[in-house]
């Protein structure tokens, strides 16, 4: 979900971009944004994306069931486009027409992406999780008596 439908209730056709670029970083990494889990950091997958991207090693997000012929190019592109798509101001992202000429291996992609959104580590679903529940994910209902209870 786009930040600033998430935050403000505002929806627009850069919101869908955003859900875009989440699906495509999902598909790279054969990991849902929802729940995602690193050893080394708390940070959701934009954000894993967003550091490996910036220490020079995006091929680090690729799922290894993923076989790369001769493609390594490709994905690349993905992970900038998807990149691209998840920048935190609505503005800074592509338009859905501009990500179809991206994706395609003709146009070059020049645009270098910014943080993206909901770029965090997990904190206070993290502290829900571990007080209400003992390390199992929790409902919706448990976080929010959580919360209300830390009041």
């Amino acid at each position: 979900m786009a930040p600033e439908y998430a935050i403000d209730g505002l929806f627009s056709m850069k919101s869908d971009v955003f859900s875009f670029g989440v699906l495509i970083l999902e598909i790279v990494t054969g990991k849902k944004n929802r729940g995602f889990h690193h050893p080394d950091h708390d940070l959701n997958l934009l954000g894993h994306a967003w550091n490996l991207w910036t220490e020079g090693n995006p091929m680090g997000l690729l799922d290894a069931s993923l076989v790369i012929l001769n493609s390594e190019s490709e994905v690349l592109r993905c992970i900038h486009v998807g990149l691209l798509c998840v920048q935190q101001r609505p503005e800074d992202r592509p338009t859905m027409s501009n990500v179809l000429l991206m994706l395609d291996i003709e146009h070059p992609v020049v645009f270098q992406p910014k943080q993206p959104g909901f770029y965090s580590e997990r904190s206070l679903i993290d502290m829900a999780t571990s007080s209400s529940t003992g390390n199992k994910p929790p409902t919706s209902n448990e976080i929010s008596v959580t919360l209300l209870q830390g009041r």
